[in-house]
C-alpha cells in the first residue's frame, strides 16, 4: 500500500505548476524516513492571510510564515490507514522567497513540502542537535529529488 498524500490548492489561488512534484516530496520523504506505507497526509496550498490567522491562532505568532505542519497521527478509520496530518504552504511567501534567494518556486515548494512532512514526522529545530538531524535528512531528502544545493537552508 502507497501512503496516501491529498494535495489541496484554496480556489482562490493562481497555482502555475502541476501539484505532482509535491505528492513526490511527500512520498520521498516518508521513504527517506522509513514510515509505514499505511498512512495518510494533506498538503494544503493557501494564502498568507490563512496561514497568517493559523500561526496567530496555533503559534501565537501573529504574522504570516511559508510552512506550518499540524499533527494529526489518528487512525483513519474508513480507509484503515494513519493520519498523520496536514502541511500549510504558503504560495505567496513561498513565490518570494523563491525569488530571494533566486531559485524557482517548484523547488521552494518542494523545500517546504519536505520540511512539513519532516516535521509530522517528529522532526523539530529548536534544539542545534535536533535542527542538524532534521537539516540534514533535508538535504538527502532533497539531492534525492533532484533539488539544487543551493535550496537548502544553513
Amino acid at each position: 500500500m502507497t501512503p496516501s498524500i491529498d494535495i489541496l490548492v484554496r480556489p482562490n489561488l493562481d497555482f502555475p505548476l502541476d501539484s505532482a512534484f509535491l505528492r513526490d516530496a511527500a512520498l520521498q520523504t516518508l521513504s527517506h524516513q522509513r514510515a509505514p506505507e499505511a498512512l495518510s497526509l494533506t498538503l494544503v496550498l493557501s494564502d498568507d492571510e490563512e496561514i497568517r490567522a493559523l500561526n496567530r491562532a496555533y503559534r501565537g505568532v501573529d504574522a504570516p510564515t511559508d510552512v506550518l505542519s499540524f499533527s494529526a497521527n489518528e487512525r483513519d478509520v474508513e480507509r484503515d490507514v494513519l493520519y498523520l496530518g496536514d502541511v500549510i504552504l504558503s504560495l505567496p511567501r513561498a513565490a518570494e522567497q523563491a525569488a530571494q534567494k533566486g531559485h524557482s518556486l517548484k523547488e521552494e515548494l518542494t523545500l517546504l513540502a519536505v520540511h512539513g512532512v519532516l516535521h509530522l514526522l517528529g522532526h523539530d529545530h529548536a534544539e542545534a542537535e535536533e535542527k542538524a538531524r532534521m537539516w540534514r535528512a533535508q538535504e538527502e531528502i532533497l539531492d534525492s529529488l533532484g533539488v539544487s544545493r543551493d535550496v537548502i537552508p544553513s
